[in-house]
């Protein structure tokens, strides 16, 4: 019987190969091929038993081989995380949307002025109000260059407001005829008159005066010519000349009467003949002023 299973002994399988993973497997690949001895029983000798073939066939066991590797990833880490990346400037608003802003700023400011008679009824708590609102409007507008666009200055403007006329006097800060009780004087309207080629620059100033019953009130229109300069790209200084006062309603028929100057000797020091003040904003329709002594004063095109 030994010599029998002689040939079994010295039987061998060869091992198979293992099977490489594949590249594009995207999980760990495990391979198991198994041999079973089957194929040996060609290999017994013809003589032995059926008995024995089955007993053998029973003990047989199988070869297993396992091949595999773990799958290795490659994760390529942007170095976006580790360097400080700065956020570029926001773009620049529209043309659009800025002209929309300036809108808003310009009825806000209007609103903030409006029933205050140029200023006059205005109460400590409506001048910041309208400080604020032109503030507001002054920086969305951004600096004024009137050295390359001085054009915009050209035409009649119409006063709406004015910080000055808080004083209760008609020349704002500067010394002026008072108003209310004292004299019975009446602040119409106000404009501005400008010519840029000429360099006019008048202030007119409409004026009722009272007068005893039954006479009916005088009304006067006063105009205060000046010459102007630019100085620098948004400041101007203005030089007084003359002042001519022209009767309206009944009395426009007379002459204008143009009021003497006061001597250089009698003006007191306060009373210069001239005055700066700087433009804040400006476009097609409003101006905003800023006078040598604080003084804020709103316009509109008229």
């Amino acid at each position: 019987m030994a010599s029998l299973l002689q040939p079994l002994t010295s039987f061998s399988l060869p091992p198979s190969p293992p099977i490489l993973p594949s590249s594009s497997s995207s999980s760990t690949t495990t391979t198991t091929t198994t041999t079973t001895a089957t194929a040996a029983t060609s290999a017994f000798p013809i003589n032995l038993r059926s008995s024995e073939r089955r007993r053998l066939r029973t003990a047989s066991k199988s070869y297993t081989w396992t091949s595999g590797l773990p799958k290795r990833s490659l994760v390529l880490r942007s170095t976006l995380d580790e360097v400080s990346v700065l956020e570029p400037p926001p773009p620049p608003p529209p043309e659009d949307s800025k002209a929309e802003l300036l809108s808003c700023l310009k009825l806000k400011l209007l609103s903030a002025v409006s029933g205050l008679n140029k200023g006059l009824a205005a109460s400590e708590d409506d001048q910041p109000k309208a400080d604020a609102a032109a503030k507001e409007l002054e920086g969305a507008g951004g600096p004024v260059d009137l050295s390359s666009d001085l054009n915009k200055l050209q035409g009649r403007w119409k006063l709406i407001y004015s910080s000055a006329f808080s004083s209760q006097t008609l020349g704002g800060s500067r010394p002026g005829p008072p108003t209310g009780r004292l004299l019975p004087i009446t602040l119409g309207r106000v404009f501005q008159r400008i010519d840029i080629v000429s360099k006019d620059f008048d202030n007119i100033v409409e004026l009722r005066l009272g007068a005893p019953w039954p006479l009916p009130p005088v009304e006067l229109t006063a105009t205060l010519a000046h010459k102007f300069e630019l100085i620098g790209t948004s400041s101007i200084r203005i030089t007084f000349e003359k002042t001519t006062v022209k009767a309206s309603g009944n009395l426009s028929q007379l002459p204008p009467l143009e009021v003497p100057r006061i001597p250089d000797a009698l003006r007191p020091p306060s009373n210069t003949r001239s005055g700066e003040f700087e433009v804040t904003y400006l476009d097609a329709d409003t101006r905003i002023t800023r006078g040598d002594r604080g003084e804020l004063r709103v316009f509109v095109i008229a």
